[in-house]
């Protein structure tokens, strides 16, 4: 008798992620796809369907297809894409969709990112359990019935125009000549990176491209395609020194974050990153005449951040760390960029979604309109000095969260509760925030400080309360 999958192993708060033959198969993602059609009430109407280079991917596509279309829906195959190349299709077409990737998980696993019309983000919140309640009926009752009217598969190349768009918003012909190392970790930035930025599709634009793994291999044979790591930037910092790169650039797997690295090797925070895409973007609305643009940012992002919003005439509004949340507020405030110390960028120009070729765009375009280095330009944006995420295994976590705001309690600081809990010194000198993994047996330690010591001290203190 055969087991039915359970679908709780792979849905989580924002996504679908799971082994693939064990929580994710072939059989799943029909009866997710029917489920998708059923609970967003696409039935006649179009839906997008993709995925990344993973083994798996072209099969689950294929799947997911034939599930949504049994269903009813007109379904159009984007092909292997990226998760922002997903996001542009929604957007563009006023469609839902579904692109297959595990984004910077091992090989062994695959997913999916789910986005209704216009690139709205789907949560447990916002629709992702019903389809999971829904899709689990299907599967254990081993069918789910045909709409009445069955609907068509056909397909696109959506590739193009999502170069041509993405060099719309960010001008780089004028820009200085740029050596550009791009780390693609055989991920879906070894396709993007040529149409984008390269001649693949467009017109050569003033940057040479150093390419490290650009071939599409799901299977990951030189490093996972996780830039958050450190030991997964060494060959991209080699390589910048080696080559003599202005910068280099690495994306995860599926392309919709990006990391920075200066010409010296060292990378630039995310956060310092946030900080030179929001001067650009509020100068740029500003001399549209927009009078107090908004930009967002998560709560463990370096407060320069919110300091360079506010010296530039802007509004910073923080929020709760991921992308539903994020996109949401986005959509609230009408704000004109956002940004995550995970490196996730988001764009109100692309559909409040996140996509971080947009993003090393805007940092290409900054570099190369003047003559300073890439180091020396972003110096202005990294101010203070962060501890960067430190994840404690951690039996009962809201415990340990408990015995440090104890601990600090008679310490003069601010309590936010907004996301796990966050502490800031009454006199700004330091600010700590831990939280609970949503998907890991995790406690995750931010934190940030006038100077290093102040830093190392916070940081030592806090994780000894923690661990001990």
């Amino acid at each position: 008798m055969a087991v039915t999958i359970d679908l709780s192993e792979s849905f989580k708060a924002y996504d679908v992620r799971g082994i693939v033959g064990q929580s994710i198969t072939a059989d799943s993602v029909r009866a997710v796809a029917a489920a998708f059609v059923d609970v967003l009430e696409l039935a006649g109407q179009r839906v997008l369907v993709g995925g990344d280079m993973r083994p798996s991917s072209a099969e689950f596509a294929e799947a997911f297809a034939e599930g949504a279309a049994h269903r009813g829906a007109q379904v159009t195959q984007l092909g292997m894409i990226s998760t922002d190349m997903l996001y542009f299709a929604s957007g563009t077409l006023n469609a839902a969709g579904v692109v297959f990737t595990a984004s910077h998980n091992p090989a062994g696993y695959n997913g999916m990112k789910m986005s209704n019309a216009g690139a709205v983000p789907l949560s447990a919140d916002t629709g992702l359990d019903e389809i999971q309640r829904v899709a689990q009926n299907y599967l254990d009752a081993g069918t789910f019935p045909a709409a009445e009217t069955p609907g068509a598969i056909d397909s696109t190349d959506t590739l193009s125009d999502y170069a041509a768009y993405l060099r719309s918003l960010v001008d780089l012909e004028g820009i200085r000549p740029l050596k550009v190392a791009v780390d693609a970790g055989n991920g879906m930035a070894g396709m993007t990176t040529p149409a984008v930025l390269g001649d693949e599709r467009l017109s050569a634009l003033p940057l040479e491209i150093v390419p490290l793994y650009f071939e599409l291999d799901g299977t990951f044979p030189n490093h996972p395609a996780n830039p958050l790591e450190p030991e997964n930037l060494r060959d991209l910092q080699r390589a910048v020194i080696a080559s003599g790169a202005d910068i280099g650039l690495a994306f995860d797997g599926d392309a919709d974050r990006c990391f920075v690295i200066d010409e010296s090797g060292e990378p630039v925070s995310p956060s310092a990153v946030t900080a030179l895409v929001a001067d650009r973007e509020i100068a740029r609305v500003q001399a549209a005449g927009e009078v107090e643009p908004v930009i967002i940012h998560n709560l463990i992002t370096s407060r320069a951040v919110p300091e360079l919003v506010a010296r530039r005439g802007g509004r910073a509004v923080e929020t709760r760390v991921g992308h539903s949340f994020i996109k949401a507020v986005m959509a609230q405030e009408s704000a004109v960029f956002g940004g995550e110390h995970s490196a996730h960028y988001y764009f109100r120009d692309f559909y409040n979604a996140d996509t971080g070729m947009l993003a090393a765009m805007h940092v290409l375009a900054a570099l190369g309109e003047q003559r300073l280095g890439l180091g020396e330009l972003v110096a202005e944006y990294n101010p203070y000095f962060a501890s960067g995420e430190i994840n404690s295994e951690v039996e009962d976590k809201s415990a340990a969260m408990d015995r440090v705001a104890q601990a600090f309690a008679h310490r003069d600081a601010a309590v936010s509760h907004m996301d796990g809990v966050t502490l800031r010194a009454s006199d700004d000198s330091w600010w700590f925030n831990l939280r609970p993994s949503n998907t890991e047996p995790f406690l995750r330690f931010n934190g940030e400080a006038h100077t290093p010591e102040q830093m190392e001290a916070v940081r030592d203190e806090v994780l000894s309360i923690i661990r001990g």
